[in-house]
């Protein structure tokens, strides 16, 4: 009796043992479900961000795109002071060449100065992320000091233009910020088919357009080394400039929501002509060695509140496998502070050609 007892104890253990291992495994299988459930909701969210129709735009069929792109750029600063003295200085436009590499929703790349190979002082670097919905731009830029003066008022019955041309090395440039925006129209209107090439339009399309911006301005100037030239030039200048132009250093912040309308206009087989105008509405912080450096609560105004244009113009033509095409973008940015007051235009053309390889399966067509 003894031993059939212990048997059935050794039976009730195991069977134990197994459901508690039944136990375990159901609700691992559960966990594992449970997770498998989120990972598809995670990735048919993902998925949604490309969706298209593809009567209108053709999808991006390669997993990844090798580009060489020329950037031409120019910008122009003008500083003005209180008393309606004012300056503007500009560079020579520069011509930068360099690759770029993407991969499905990102594209970085580099361009270089090839006017100015030894210069390590002028930087650029970019980084898009774009989906058929959201796009988001990241840049970093840094100028030389190779600046010149394309014009200057130093007041009423004062002539100079024995200085209009000149070099000035006592100014330097840095900007850094992104741009995000949101496509309405995003299943029939493909704003990467124009500025990113990850797509092609089909067809002729229009949307609206949200975005949001952040940029970080540096402003570097030498006020002393431009009362040098100013002495050298106009000799009977015997004044000293402006008090409200006496500033070293001038750092300003642009947050923006901008709002506009993209047309993409496909007027032949495989060739696409893109616009793209917003109008944003900005705040600007601006600080100076004329006041405290930082932001306050106190200091915001109405008064700082302005408005800028956005514009992007694009020609392209892509056949899925190779493409080329040219590209334009203008911004600007203005500020008034009661010392002095600072504007930037910045713009840039671009003019590239690329392929795509490494193409993708068909279930993700």
């Amino acid at each position: 009796m003894k031993r059939y007892y212990l048997i059935f104890i050794y039976a009730l253990f195991c069977s134990f043992a197994i459901a508690q291992n039944d136990t375990i495994t159901v609700k691992t299988s559960e966990k594992q479900a449970a997770n498998n459930g989120k990972s598809n909701y995670v990735y048919e969210k993902v998925k949604d961000f490309n969706k298209v129709d593809t009567s209108y735009i053709e999808p991006q069929h390669y997993n990844f795109t090798v580009m060489l792109q020329n950037t031409n750029t120019y910008d122009l600063y003008t500083i003005e002071s209180k008393n309606g003295y004012s300056m503007v200085f500009a560079p020579e436009p520069t011509v930068k060449i360099g690759p770029y590499f993407g991969w499905r929703w990102i594209f970085a790349g580099y361009t270089f100065d090839i006017g100015h190979l030894s210069n390590n002082s002028k930087k650029e670097f970019d980084i898009s992320i774009y989906s058929s919905k959201i796009g988001i731009d990241l840049f970093y830029r840094k100028t030389g000091e190779d600046y010149k003066i394309r014009d200057i008022d130093l007041g009423k019955d004062i002539n100079t233009k024995s200085l209009n041309g000149m070099p000035f090395g006592g100014l330097s440039v840095g900007i850094k910020g992104f741009n995000a925006y949101y496509i309405f129209n995003h299943h029939k209107f493909s704003y990467p088919a124009a500025f990113s090439q990850s797509t092609r339009q089909k067809r002729s399309c229009g949307s609206p357009l949200i975005g949001l911006g952040y940029t970080r301005h540096v402003l570097g100037f030498d006020y002393n080394k431009l009362q040098s030239l100013i002495k050298e030039k106009i000799p009977e200048y015997e004044q000293q400039i402006d008090s409200g132009l006496m500033f070293s250093k001038i750092r300003y912040t642009d947050i923006s929501l901008s709002g506009g309308y993209a047309y993409n206009y496909v007027f032949s087989k495989n060739w696409l002509l893109a616009i793209s105008l917003s109008l944003a509405i900005g705040y600007k912080h601006s600080s100076g060695d004329l006041q405290h450096n930082g932001f306050r609560f106190r200091d915001f105004s109405f008064s700082n509140i302005s408005l800028d244009g956005v514009g992007r113009f694009g020609i392209v033509w892509n056949n899925d496998k190779w493409y080329a095409g040219s590209s334009a973008i203008l911004h600007s940015y203005n500020y008034n502070k009661p010392q002095f007051s600072t504007s930037n235009l910045f713009g840039s053309i671009n003019i590239y050609v690329g392929f795509n390889f490494g193409r993708r399966k068909m279930k993700e067509k």
